[in-house]
């Protein structure tokens, strides 16, 4: 589980040096993006962390925003600096590699996940 890292007004997470220090610290190179507004809180890190030379997947059906201008807008800012859009279906799918890893637990989130969307 990622750690809780406290901004104390920094509206882009990456302008936080804990927040910063914490993702450097995990090795990766690659993020996964998802935030409650998408041109504030998934664009900011993500921008920031193409231009330190991460490769950033957003995942925009986790992502929300005010107006369907406001999303395509932000995708298409973080589309042109090289951020790779994705659905969280595509994520995990990705994730999972193959339908024969661990398909009880699949058969697990799936209900969950598909009842929400439904519902």
């Amino acid at each position: 589980m990622a750690p809780y890292i406290a901004r104390p007004g920094q509206i882009n997470a990456w302008d936080n040096e804990d927040f910063v220090k914490a993702v450097k610290a995990t090795g990766r190179k690659q993020l996964i993006i998802a935030g409650v507004v998408t041109e504030v809180c998934v664009a900011f890190p993500a921008l920031s962390a193409l231009a330190e030379g991460f490769e950033v997947f957003v995942v925009t059906d986790a992502s929300g925003t005010f107006n369907e201008l406001t999303r395509q807008s932000a995708w298409s800012r973080m589309e042109a600096e090289g951020a790779q859009l994705m659905t969280w279906f595509g994520v995990a799918c990705e994730l999972h590699r193959d339908w024969r890893n661990d398909i009880e637990a699949w058969g697990r989130c799936f209900p969950t996940i598909f009842q929400t969307i439904v519902t």
